[in-house]
């Protein structure tokens, strides 16, 4: 049997891919890894062989030596960028160095190809709509992180024969989110907002420009990444082509749970307008704009209401606390 491993099964991503190939491809046997820190059990299909282990500091060597492994899809990261700055030396070894991980056991096992969910943190600071060959400008540790993955990768091509396909996923929401998080997943943040009587934080006026993507719609392209030949040693913006400014994505919000109080937080460092082109993605990849904003907040907002009460996450202490932003100080 043919097989698939993913890394961060357990997280949206992951866990909605597995059940994808499981369903749609049952030729392949789906193995997957986990650290659980951002992700749920309660995500993972019954049929994927689960293993949970850190990828910074454990070894892959016991799942690929003996299961001849035909694709990796490395989605495992922890992609806080507002928070990267003051956790930088977290930021990097669980992107960086769990990615290195990942390339260095690729390579020994012979693994057909890694598919990595880089990020449009990379484009940073420019003229947008970005296309893929924008040069890379990140603003933030977490933007630099996956900047330094995409190298490293391409470099273990060159050298190593390793072939790869490096997708910019871009504002990813939808089930399986993790919306216990503060630091991150703006749509995820207001709805356990919403479920504990909060009002829905807004960053500044909320005129940031995001792309917002539902995952059902990424579940093709990112099979594609593994098996088109047309995808080998290509990087691909992967998500919506429709861009919309934060306030007005809280506005939506507001209208499908029946009504929010909108509080406005002080300013961050942050890029303003993140969106891009997608002529690669439609092309390579078969991606279609299905899923209208509006039709994927209802969907993802039923789930949500479902879902059990969760300690949120919360950094006890941060490893950097000048120019910490009021909302997130302790």
């Amino acid at each position: 049997m043919k097989k698939v491993l993913i890394t961060g099964v357990a997280g949206m991503i992951g866990s909605r891919l597995a059940a994808y190939i499981i369903e749609k491809h049952p030729s392949y046997e789906v193995i997957g890894v986990d650290n659980l820190s951002g992700g749920y059990t309660e995500n993972i299909p019954d049929k994927v062989q689960f293993t949970q282990l850190d990828l910074s500091t454990d070894s892959l060597d016991g799942l690929l030596a003996n299961q001849n492994v035909d694709y990796v899809y490395h989605l495992a990261a922890y992609a806080a960028e507002g928070l990267s700055p003051f956790i930088r030396c977290f930021n990097y070894t669980n992107n960086l160095v769990a990615t290195a991980n990942v390339v260095n056991a690729c390579i020994k096992y012979g693994v057909k190809r890694l598919v990595f969910t880089s990020s449009m943190a990379v484009y940073g600071i420019g003229t947008p709509p970005f296309s893929e060959a924008h040069q890379p400008n990140p603003v933030d540790p977490y933007g630099v992180a996956k900047y330094a993955c995409e190298m490293d990768i391409q470099i273990a091509g060159e050298q190593h024969g390793l072939d790869w396909c490096i997708v910019r996923p871009h504002n990813v929401y939808g089930q399986h989110q993790n919306i216990w998080d503060k630091y991150r997943n703006v749509l995820g943040i207001w709805m356990y907002q919403k479920l504990n009587n909060e009002a829905f934080t807004v960053i500044g006026k909320g005129h940031q420009k995001r792309a917002f993507t539902f995952i059902d719609d990424c579940l093709e392209p990112l099979w594609q990444c593994a098996v088109n030949e047309k995808a080998s040693k290509q990087i691909i913006n992967l998500g919506s082509s429709i861009e919309t400014r934060v306030i007005d994505a809280a506005y939506q919000l507001q209208e499908i749970v029946g009504g929010a109080e909108i509080e406005h937080l002080e300013e961050r460092h942050e890029v303003i307008n993140a969106y891009s082109t997608h002529e690669k993605a439609k092309t390579i990849l078969g991606y279609k704009d299905i899923t209208p904003l509006k039709e994927g907040l209802q969907i993802m907002w039923n789930w949500a209401q479902q879902q059990p009460k969760r300690t949120r996450k919360e950094w006890d202490q941060y490893e950097l606390e000048k120019g910490m932003y009021g909302f997130w100080k302790k």
